[in-house]
């Protein structure tokens, strides 16, 4: 079973992730002047929605970021990795599942098997050779299910907040007089204007066909899991969770103790990005 390094990182982040390919690796860089930013494509499918992305060309391995539910590739995540990618020549991708940002379809219409063939499509027809894969929340969920079904286009895996199994195990823990009427449960977030997302048990059945905690995790690259200790939507413990079924030898997870869910501070987008630069050294070594 992998091993799991623990990282406390009160310590600050050149103490934890030193590296002397970093130099490059300015505020500019990371704050980012968008003059030279992606332009969106659309990617067809036959008879589904239309998928909108952002590409830069650029060396192998590339990186693809996964966003998390309800969130669109434009956050700050997404657009400070395209930033690094570009600095380092390296190829990168981000896009919109369906029914999100910018692309077609209806987001309560969606399901994690929806997505998770959005993910296999961009890895397929998009993204060119082995991937870092870096997912948010449940971009982290559907980064593992990629992982697993296409390990010859899967570098490493980087997880932010990662959501694996969550919205299944959440709602069979509560009584069944808690999901309304109305075949909805309604649960409370920050993160949306209307203060709750809402999903449908047929949401919830579906998503039950994709649970990964229950056994061990054929996923054998490079992991590393990063997790903030305030997290309030998505507990710490099940990026440790994840650590502990994947059955690469190469796995690390990062607490940050003051991190919250979306780990958007700059001091967070600069732990991924580091953290994202050092696999890019360890995968270029390899070879």
């Amino acid at each position: 079973m992998a091993a799991v390094a623990l990282r406390s990182c009160r310590r600050g982040l050149s103490q934890i992730l030193s590296n002397g390919g970093l130099a490059a690796l300015s505020s500019k860089s990371l704050e980012g002047h968008r003059r030279h930013k992606s332009t969106v494509q659309y990617a067809s499918r036959p008879d589904l929605p239309k998928l909108a992305y952002r590409r830069v060309k650029g060396k192998s391995p590339g990186v693809v970021f996964l966003p998390g539910y309800g969130s669109s590739m434009n956050g700050q995540k997404a657009e400070s990795l395209e930033e690094f990618c570009r600095s380092l020549g390296h190829s990168y991708l981000r896009f919109d599942y369906t029914g999100h940002g910018a692309s077609e379809g209806v987001l309560a219409e969606g399901t994690i098997g929806t997505w998770k063939k959005d993910v296999l499509f961009v890895l397929d027809e998009l993204a060119e050779g082995p991937q870092i894969l870096v997912g948010s929340s449940i971009g982290g969920w559907l980064m593992l299910l990629a992982a697993i079904a296409r390990p010859e286009k899967t570098a490493a895996l980087v997880g932010i907040s990662t959501a694996a199994d969550h919205i299944v195990t959440s709602f069979n823990s509560l009584p069944l007089e808690e999901f309304e009427e109305k075949g909805l449960w309604t649960v409370p977030t920050k993160h949306s204007e209307e203060g709750h997302c809402k999903f449908s048990m047929d949401f919830l059945r579906e998503a039950e066909n994709h649970c990964v905690l229950h056994s061990p995790l054929p996923i054998t690259c490079p992991v590393r899991l990063i997790h903030g200790l305030k997290d309030e939507d998505v507990p710490w413990h099940i990026s440790m969770q994840v650590a502990e079924r994947v059955l690469s030898p190469d796995v690390d997870v990062i607490l940050r103790r003051h991190g919250q869910h979306r780990m958007s501070e700059k001091d967070d987008i600069k732990l991924m990005v580091y953290t994202i630069d050092d696999l890019i050294d360890k995968l270029t070594t390899l070879v």
